[in-house]
């Protein structure tokens, strides 16, 4: 049914209602009109057209008429109110001027007090009835409605449970709650019992076929939301979450349109990163910074956050034209003409083409994140890694020094650490190569990391993708662990490790605890409302090529040392003969250019050249899955004991 027909059937029902009211009252005291010089019957008429009239009018005015009855609320019927005592103050005053005029004061007071009480009953009781029959005609409200729980039993809860009671439509039932504090456990919040703590959800789901479990805490941080979701790890149920307290109030839009999922840090279970903001715009404000990779996850984060951080301009390099269109029309929308920066289709391999950037806009920054980065594809195809990777990084940082560039960063890997695919190796040689050009008027260093959540390849987005089209969710080793951060802490670290930067250094970055892949994999399918290995299964397909159980992020003799913030840590480069370097990257670069060489041959040719160049590499072969590797997880960490 329409707006506009539920519109002239209320106000239908109104005119009956009036009109009902109006013969009752009359009923009830028969000799109302019986001073009246007028026939009573006319008087009735006058009085009925004068009802008819003026009710509808005054409703209107205050917009009674604009309600949705079936979800309308405590104000709004305060609403209704307001203009029924309106209506009937002018009803009451209409019908005594009449009297007064023609019959003098015959009209019965109490006549007019009779119906103003039974109009508005009536009046009442019809939208009622109404907002019944509407509910009970329309079931496809009820259909799939969630049974709920709601975690945390303060301000939050009760504003979302106030919402839910009048909207029907979101299909949300509320129907327990937990709180942390036990002073709570046997009373009520909004109607809905408090039957325990966040430890006595699985049972209280099981009890009460919960299906969703809404988070009402805006004031939790993320050890607290990890807590519960570690207790709902073994429960098939979508769980929702109000944002934090600085989101909560930011906006007008209801309780039930701020919840959300669980964000990648909170997956991780501990608390976003804190940084010197402070420091890092000191750094940037001011500065020509050029980011090459620009386009990518890391690429692009590094592009957003320079740009919040009052750059003199920022140059974007990518080869790949989509990505450096997409953050160059985001930039383009937030800034406006408030930023100076500029996009440029071009490859790292160039290295004229790089040397003529570098000329021209003469940045005093230079944060090198472009690269291939993906195992399995560059086990396949090898010398794109060296060709881009080893000798895009040649190229930028011989141009960087040609050019009277300030300060070179390097983002490399946590897998340049004892490598054992190309991909690792070739960003090995990275950090060898701009230690190798230290000292040479630009500053060089570089900025290690491991896995960032949510970035291009990643497993998050791989994971969600497969959630969707019903599974399985593939997960290379049950043992299988690595270091996660999401890509906003991950940037933010290594600006501040690069405003740190004098030359030589290796900055590590704490990742915290390492992450077990198939953990991660069971906690996204439960809380996407699914069980794992029921409905989602989890499918281990065996270690590829050149893959680690575990990830390290520092070499034996690169000796980490504290900084003053505990997230970054700084190494020093290994030492390396670095005339011997030269010479082995000239026969690397003619190796990996050599397009007479079948697949299989380049592949030997160039882990046989790898292995005189990067003394810690060690090849590792596909690997299946057993019960044997579980010692290995202990041996990963992201920094030495006596650093921390």
């Amino acid at each position: 049914m329409s707006s506009k027909m539920r519109s002239v059937y209320i106000v239908l029902l109104d005119y009956f209602t009036l009109l009902i009211s109006l013969f009752a009252s009359r009923f009830i005291l028969p000799d109302a009109f019986a001073g009246a010089s007028a026939h009573p019957t006319a008087r009735m008429l006058t009085a009925m057209a004068t009802l008819l009239v003026v009710y509808p009018i005054v409703f209107k005015l205050f917009g009674v008429y604009r309600v949705i009855h079936r979800y309308a609320q405590y104000s709004e019927y305060l609403r209704f109110v307001a203009a029924f005592l309106a209506a009937g103050i002018v009803f009451a005053g209409c019908n005594l001027l009449e009297g007064l005029l023609v019959d003098g004061l015959s009209f019965s007071v109490g006549f007019l007090l009779v119906n103003v009480l039974l109009s508005a009953f009536g009046l009442l009781l019809s939208r009622l009835i109404y907002r019944v029959y509407v509910n009970r005609a329309e079931p496809d409200t009820q259909k799939a409605l969630q049974n709920t729980l709601i975690v945390g039993c303060g301000h939050a809860c009760l504003l979302l449970l106030a919402e839910l009671k009048y909207h029907p439509e979101y299909r949300i039932k509320p129907v327990v709650a937990v709180d942390s504090d036990p002073a709570k456990k046997g009373r009520s919040i909004g109607g809905i019992a408090i039957e325990g703590s966040d430890e006595d959800i699985p049972a209280l789901c099981k009890k009460h076929n919960i299906r969703l479990i809404i988070v009402a805490i805006p004031s939790a941080d993320n050890k607290q939301r990890a807590h519960i979701l570690e207790n709902c790890k073994d429960i098939d149920v979508e769980i929702k979450m109000l944002p934090r307290l600085a989101d909560f109030y930011a906006t007008q839009s209801g309780v039930v349109e701020k919840l959300r999922d669980f964000t990648m840090d909170e997956l991780l279970g501990r608390d976003p990163i804190e940084v010197n903001h402070e420091e890092v715009s000191a750094f940037i404000k001011g500065k020509t910074v050029l980011v090459t990779g620009g386009g990518g996850s890391i690429g692009s984060e590094l592009c957003r956050q320079i740009a919040s951080n009052s750059p003199k301009k920022l140059i974007i390099v990518d080869i790949y034209e989509n990505n450096a269109y997409d953050i160059q029309q985001e930039l383009r929308f937030k800034y406006g003409k408030n930023l100076d920066f500029s996009t440029i289709i071009a490859s790292v391999r160039d290295y004229d083409r790089i040397k003529s950037i570098l000329s021209e806009y003469k940045p005093d920054i230079v944060i090198h994140a472009a690269a291939h980065k993906h195992v399995p594809l560059m086990e396949v195809s090898p010398q794109e890694a060296i060709k881009n990777n080893v000798f895009g990084t040649y190229n930028t940082a011989r141009a960087a020094i040609e050019t009277g560039v300030s300060k070179f960063i390097l983002i490399s890997t946590d897998k340049a650490v004892n490598p054992t695919n190309i991909m690792g190796a070739s960003k090995r040689m990275c950090e060898m190569v701009i230690q190798s050009m230290n000292g040479k008027g630009t500053v060089f260093s570089a900025v290690r990391f491991g896995n960032v959540l949510g970035s291009n390849g990643s497993v998050i987005p791989l994971f969600r993708k497969q959630i969707a089209s019903g599974g399985p969710v593939t997960v290379t080793h049950p043992d299988i662990i690595r270091f996660f951060m999401t890509i906003p802490e991950a940037v933010q670290l290594v600006l501040m490790a690069s405003a740190k930067a004098k030359g030589g250094e290796i900055f590590v970055l704490n990742m915290g605890k390492p992450v077990k892949i198939a953990d991660l994999a069971k906690r996204i399918i439960l809380l996407s409302g699914k069980k794992p290995d029921i409905d989602i299964k989890i499918k281990y397909t065996g270690l590829r090529p050149g893959e680690k159980l575990y990830e390290e992020l520092m070499m034996q003799d690169e000796n980490l040392e504290k900084t003053q913030n505990d997230k970054i840590f700084v190494g020093h480069f290994v030492d390396f003969d670095k005339n011997v370097l030269q010479n082995e990257l000239e026969d690397l670069y003619r190796i990996a250019n050599d397009n007479t060489l079948t697949q299989a041959q380049m592949l030997s040719a160039l882990e046989q050249k790898i292995t005189e160049l990067v003394p810690t590499f060690h090849r590792t072969d596909a690997e299946e899955p057993d019960d044997e590797a579980s010692a290995a997880p202990d041996k990963a960490h992201a920094v030495p004991a006596a650093a921390k």
